[in-house]
């Protein structure tokens, strides 16, 4: 998952932040009139969103997934509020009660974000396929992406482990919402993305 400086980084690309602009005027006026957000936290919410799918992918939220989606909130939001109300934590409940409204135009929004930010034909690359174990398939394809990307793919599972601890269960209608990410975000022809679905277990 993105830290609150790798956050700040993106912000700092022109284009990323020339697109945000308008989508965070937007939200604020259809969705919360008086939230005030810097654009900081604003991406870092916008990056929430596939974290936020895969946790709606049932209906509704649990506590444990409340619990981790907070959590990711503040690991990316700027200045830490430890002891405060979190502006990415808050701004996230707009997000959550219109999610179907802002799906398609966050998606949009971090495709265009993961364009600027690393070459997408580094994602080509396949590994020899050396392992029988999906898991260490998926690791070996890690070692040919840039960093970045692995923070992006991070985004997807509502955990601050590492994507590399071992087999996942995953509901079948939060597999297929995985699934889903992948086409919004144009990823499902790269190997790392066919064997990073290939590390979970359908329930």
């Amino acid at each position: 998952m993105f830290s609150e400086y790798e956050v700040g980084t993106l912000i700092e690309i022109p284009e990323i932040s020339v697109a945000l602009t308008p989508l965070k005027e937007e939200f604020i006026r259809h969705e919360a009139s008086m939230l005030e957000i810097s654009d900081h936290d604003f991406l870092a919410l916008v990056l929430m969103t596939p974290s936020v799918g895969v946790a709606l992918a049932n209906g509704s939220i649990s506590l444990f997934e409340e619990l981790a989606l907070n959590k990711m909130c503040r690991r990316m939001s700027q200045g830490g509020f430890f002891l405060k109300t979190d502006p990415v934590v808050h701004a996230m409940k707009y997000l959550i009660k219109a999610f179907d409204r802002w799906e398609d135009p966050f998606f949009d929004m971090i495709r265009l974000t993961m364009d600027v930010s690393f070459d997408r034909n580094v994602l080509q690359n396949e590994s020899r396929r050396d392992f029988a174990d999906p898991l260490k398939i998926f690791i070996q394809d890690l070692m040919n992406v840039p960093h970045i990307f692995v923070n992006f793919l991070s985004s997807f599972v509502l955990t601050d482990e590492s994507l590399t601890v071992g087999e996942r269960s995953i509901s079948g209608v939060e597999f297929e919402k995985l699934k889903d990410i992948g086409n919004r975000l144009e990823l499902t022809q790269y190997p790392v993305f066919q064997s990073f679905l290939g590390t979970f277990t359908v329930k």
